[in-house]
């Protein structure tokens, strides 16, 4: 990672309590999965200040791929757009702010994705899946942050994504846990 990157991520990590980020762990893990996917088209539910975002932009980098971020509040997606043009990582990243589900209803037929990181309202993990179901590659990957951290809320979501044979999951525990779930197509 280049020297600015690495400084704008250190200053973000000191905000992880305040802006809910993932943690470093999390974040090395999805910019993995990304290569080892060789993603091309990246959704994310939750763009917060962009830290996320940036495992994700830097890993797109390198796939030559591009990073749909959504983000409800106008401040924290504010933040993220100058992380993102701090990092260099701008030019790949197509920021839209609202509610997750009025976004991803307004996507076109066409718009498809081939990793998906969730991490946004926990109640709505199991409205997002359903929502990006139609909009998902044959081969793809998705990742759900905080399963562990708050099951209770996300629940019906896990119950979703093993109740649909198309899926592959685990739990990983790492901080907060994430759900890694795969279909092969």
């Amino acid at each position: 990672m280049d020297k600015i990157t690495s400084e704008v991520m250190a200053e973000l990590e000191k905000t992880q309590k305040e802006f809910w980020n993932i943690p470093r762990t999390t974040g090395v893990l999805l910019n993995m999965f990304i290569k080892m996917m060789n993603a091309q088209s990246v959704l994310e539910i939750g763009t917060s200040n962009g830290y996320s975002g940036l495992w994700l932009a830097k890993a797109l980098k390198e796939t030559g791929g591009k990073l749909t971020t959504i983000e409800f509040y106008e401040k924290r997606q504010s933040i993220a757009i100058e992380n993102f043009k701090k990092c260099g990582v701008s030019d790949i990243i197509r920021p839209l702010q609202g509610s997750a589900c009025d976004v991803i209803k307004s996507f076109d037929e066409n718009e498809k994705f081939d990793f998906v990181f969730i991490d946004a309202n926990k109640r709505e993990y199991v409205e997002y899946f359903r929502l990006i179901k139609p909009h998902l590659t044959p081969k793809v990957m998705i990742v759900a942050d905080n399963i562990t951290s708050h099951r209770e809320k996300v629940q019906t979501f896990i119950d979703a994504v093993e109740a649909d044979k198309d899926f592959q999951y685990e739990i990983i525990e790492v901080p907060g846990g994430v759900l890694t779930a795969y279909r092969a197509g």
